[in-house]
C-alpha cells in the first residue's frame, strides 16, 4: 500500500479549440495544462477532472491515448507520467423534491462508460459542451444512471450557499433528494470542514473529501486528501472511499473555514460580515438581503454533538499563494530547488527551506504546517486571508 495526493474536482476552462466548457474557468484550464501542472508543479498523483462528459474533451483525451502520451488502467483512469486522471462530471440538480439547485460530481471508470454517459445526459441537458448545466431528470434516477455505468457519486461542496445539498437544496436531510445508499462520499467545500460537518448525524457513515474546485491552475491541490491505495487507480479509489481492503483516506488536507468565501453570513451588497445572525438589516449599509454563511447553516443543521471517531484527521493547511510575501517570482525559486507545491508543503526541512528564502517567509510555512497561522474570517464570496499584522 502507498499513500497518494489526490484531488478530485478541477475544472476544463477552454477546450484546445478555445471553445469555453467552465465559462467561469481560467483560459489557461485545457486538459493538458491541467496534467502539466498537477504532476509537474502541484506533486499530484491523482486528480479528477469534472468536465469530461463534454465531446470535445472526450476526443482530446483520446488523441492522447493515440498518441501515446496518455494510457488506460485495466482498474480504471488515465494515467499521464505520474499522475492519474479520472474522468469526472459536474452536473446540477433541481427536481420536485430540491429546495433549490444542487451540483454533485459523477466519476466513470474508462472512456467508454464516459461516452455512454455523455450520450445520455446530451438528450437530458440543453447544452452538453458545457461544466455544471443543469440535468433535467431527479436525483435517484442520475444516481442509478451512474451507478450502472459502474461510476461514482458523490454531491458536491454540500454546505455553499449556493447550488448545494445542504447549502440550498434540501430542508434537513440528504434523502429528500438521494438515496443514500448510491452515495459514495461527501464532498466538504472550501468552508466548512470535518468537525462542522459531523454536527450532521446522518454524514457519519459517509467518507468526507476535500477536493480544490480549481476554477484556474495555480488553485489546483488549494485542497485535497492522502488515500492509502495499492495503486492510484479508479477502483482502487472506490475501495477507498467505502474504507475496504485496507484501503482508506489517511487524511484531508483544507483551507482552514476561516478563509473559505461562504464561511460566515454577510451582505449580499457591502460584504459586511453579520455577526447577529437575527438582524434585519446590515449595519453597514442597511441593505436587508443576506448570503447565510456555512456556519450559520450548520447551526440550523446540527442535531449531534457526538463526533465521528473513525474520521482521519483534518489538516487545516493553507495554500502557498495565501502566504504573505510569498510573491510568484518567491515561489518559483522554491520550485526550482524543491520541485513540487506538495514536497514544499509536507516534505522539505526547514532548514534546506531556510537556505533558499528569507526566514520570515519560512516561518509562515511553518506556522501553516502547524496549524499556527491567525486568519480573518471569509464570507459573501470573499476569501477570507492570513493576518499577518
Amino acid at each position: 500500500m502507498n499513500n497518494y495526493y489526490v484531488d478530485l474536482h478541477i475544472h476544463i476552462g477552454r477546450t484546445n479549440s478555445g471553445k469555453p466548457v467552465k465559462i467561469t474557468g481560467a483560459k489557461s484550464l485545457t486538459i493538458g495544462n491541467i496534467l502539466q501542472e498537477s504532476t509537474e508543479i502541484k506533486g499530484m498523483d491523482m486528480i479528477g477532472v469534472i468536465d469530461c462528459h463534454v465531446p470535445e474533451v472526450i476526443g482530446e483525451l483520446e488523441t492522447l491515448i493515440e498518441m501515446g502520451e496518455v494510457y488506460p488502467y485495466e482498474e480504471g483512469g488515465l494515467r499521464f507520467k505520474n499522475v492519474t486522471l479520472l474522468l469526472g462530471s459536474e452536473l446540477e440538480i433541481y427536481d420536485e423534491n430540491c429546495k433549490g439547485p444542487i451540483h454533485v460530481l459523477a466519476f466513470m471508470p474508462t472512456i467508454e462508460k464516459m461516452k455512454l454517459f455523455s450520450a445520455w445526459l446530451s438528450e437530458r441537458m440543453k447544452n452538453i459542451t458545457l461544466s455544471s448545466q443543469r440535468i433535467y431528470v431527479g436525483g435517484r434516477e442520475l444516481q442509478r444512471k451512474v451507478k450502472e455505468l459502474s461510476g461514482i457519486f458523490i454531491p458536491a461542496h454540500v454546505f455553499t450557499p449556493y447550488k448545494s445539498m445542504y447549502g440550498r437544496g434540501v430542508k434537513q436531510s440528504l434523502t429528500e433528494v438521494f438515496d443514500e445508499d448510491l452515495i459514495d462520499a461527501i464532498e466538504l467545500g472550501l468552508s466548512s470542514n470535518t468537525n462542522m460537518a459531523d454536527q450532521i448525524k446522518e454524514l457519519h457513515s459517509f467518507t468526507f473529501v476535500s477536493n480544490s474546485d480549481a476554477h484556474s491552475l495555480p488553485k489546483i491541490a488549494r485542497e485535497y486528501q492522502i488515500i492509502k491505495m495499492k495503486e492510484p487507480t479508479f477502483e482502487e479509489l472506490r475501495l477507498a472511499l467505502h474504507q475496504k481492503a485496507g484501503r482508506e483516506v489517511v487524511a484531508n488536507y483544507g483551507l482552514d473555514p476561516l478563509l473559505g468565501k461562504y464561511h460566515k453570513t454577510t451582505c449580499e451588497k457591502c460584504l459586511t460580515i453579520i455577526e447577529d445572525v437575527m438582524a434585519e438589516a446590515c449595519p453597514g449599509c442597511g441593505h436587508t438581503g443576506f448570503v447565510k454563511g456555512v456556519f450559520d447553516r450548520l447551526q440550523q443543521l446540527k442535531d449531534t454533538d457526538i463526533p465521528n471517531s473513525n474520521r482521519p484527521p483534518y489538516v487545516h493547511q493553507v495554500p502557498l499563494e495565501f502566504i504573505p510575501g510569498l510573491g510568484p517570482k518567491t515561489l518559483q525559486k522554491l520550485r526550482d530547488y524543491f520541485k513540487t507545491e506538495m514536497a514544499i508543503l509536507h516534505e522539505i526541512p526547514e532548514e534546506e527551506l531556510r537556505r533558499v528564502v528569507k526566514g520570515s517567509i519560512v516561518d509562515i510555512i511553518i506556522q501553516a504546517r502547524q496549524g499556527k497561522l491567525r486568519l480573518k474570517s471569509g464570507g459573501g464570496g470573499k476569501y477570507g486571508k492570513v493576518d499577518s499584522e
